[in-house]
């Protein structure tokens, strides 16, 4: 097969490609590397498989002329910026609904109909149904990163029942993993490297929060892909428990070996859009044959070490 990775040099996306690479198709990666570090993709670069263009999904013209010739688009390139949406907010509009409409263009211009798309379970908002399934009722929206997502969604949707297009969603917990390059773990780790003896945690620390390791995650977009059902399939990817701020803080000093004075800033939210209890029933893609092999606990510790062997995640891009 021949892929198309958008947000390929992500911390999501390169390890997408590894995954195909390895399993012996042939990738074209896009990335603006903007937030995306070349870096990861460092193996593939040296692999006759794999394409790489530097360039942004705000630009349709360069996505039509990239696409020609390709089977199946992973879109996972997005601004992924949720605590501080409202402060750049066309941001969330530009690349993450218009780009998501140029890439769906660029495949109906090169004849093109299969797609993965990275969502979210933000598009729940607060829902009042824990766990929360694939067809639960959408409440009010509370980030504009979730509320582009959604709208995402429905383009995707709509060429599916338009154009005839093939599409995966997938509606996912925070990832965790090698890679991991933005998030509570990165910040704590941040934090932490800088002053090992107290740690600021936003909101009251209860939040209650679900996340998959990033190698669980692309094994299910995989599993779906390959058992792809229906012109429009749905997915929560997550695992089958959560945990609080509180404990996750407790496993990454555990593992860094330090027990810093911790103080909250108090409230359920630790900012406008944050979801204080994220939990989604994954039943749908359990019964393709897929289980996540690792906890959120073994998830969190391989993040940690990760980061503690790669502190130049942490310098700024290029």
């Amino acid at each position: 097969m021949k892929y198309i990775v958008t947000g390929a040099a992500g911390f999501i996306g390169s390890n997408l490609v590894d995954r195909l690479i390895n399993d012996g198709h042939y990738v074209l990666g896009i990335d603006n590397l903007s937030t995306g570090r070349i870096k990861f993709l460092n193996r593939c670069l040296t692999s006759k498989q794999f394409t790489f263009h530097e360039g942004d999904i705000t630009n349709k013209e360069f996505l039509i002329s990239c696409f020609k010739g390709w089977d199946f688009v992973y879109h996972l390139a997005a601004n992924a910026d949720v605590r501080f949406g409202l402060n750049h907010p066309f941001k969330d509009i530009e690349q993450n609904i218009i780009g998501t409409f140029n890439v769906l263009e660029a495949m109906r211009a090169n004849n093109i109909f299969k797609i993965g798309f990275a969502s979210t379970g933000s598009v729940y908002g607060e829902s009042s149904q824990i766990p929360t399934f694939e067809n639960a009722p959408f409440p009010i929206q509370t980030s504009l990163y979730g509320s582009s997502k959604l709208s995402g969604e429905a383009l995707i949707t709509s060429y599916c029942e338009g154009y005839n297009f093939e599409a995966n969603i997938f509606r996912f917990v925070g990832i965790l993993g090698e890679r991991y390059t933005h998030g509570h773990i990165y910040d704590f780790y941040k934090k932490l490297k800088h002053d090992p003896t107290q740690l600021e945690i936003l909101g009251d620390g209860k939040q209650r929060k679900s996340y998959l390791y990033v190698q669980d995650c692309i094994e299910a977009m995989l599993t779906a892909e390959e058992k792809m059902i229906q012109n429009i399939n749905i997915y929560n990817l997550g695992v089958d428990s959560y945990c609080e701020v509180v404990d996750s803080v407790k496993i990454i000093c555990n593992e860094l070996n330090i027990s810093p004075h911790l103080f909250f800033t108090g409230g359920a939210r630790g900012w406008v859009g944050d979801n204080p209890f994220i939990f989604l029933e994954t039943s749908k893609i359990r019964s393709l044959g897929w289980s996540p092999k690792l906890s959120i606990q073994q998830g969190i510790i391989k993040t940690v070490n990760y980061l503690r062997d790669n502190e130049w995640v942490f310098l700024p891009v290029d």
